[in-house]
């Protein structure tokens, strides 16, 4: 496990990643998902969400179960723990981020 520090405030450069972020966005709805769910939700290749959910899984924020469903392999994705409370201190400095902003910017 490669787990990197969060920045203060929470902000989570490995969660950051838009990818990344949808995917546990996906993962704080649920106890598990389906790989190849989260791979339509987020019209990515396999190779592609496999890349984002290694990086996640060896910063032990996520774990993978793999199965047999209708004689097919499955894989299932799990927030762990840490996951999910990385997730969500992400997501609450990026509003503490957004709520700062007093007047809004003039283009």
């Amino acid at each position: 496990m490669t787990a990197q520090a969060p920045e203060p405030g929470g902000f989570n450069l490995v969660i950051h990643a838009p990818n990344r972020l949808l995917i546990c966005a996906l993962l704080d709805s649920v106890a598990e998902i389906e790989f190849g769910v989260v791979q339509e939700r987020l019209s990515v290749s396999a190779s592609v969400l496999s890349k984002h959910v290694t990086v996640l899984a060896e910063a032990g924020y996520v774990t993978q179960r793999k199965a047999v469903r209708e004689t097919r392999p499955r894989v299932w994705l799990q927030f762990t723990p840490e996951g999910r409370a990385a997730y969500r201190a992400h997501v609450a400095a990026l509003q503490a981020i957004v709520g700062t902003q007093s007047d809004p910017v003039e283009a």
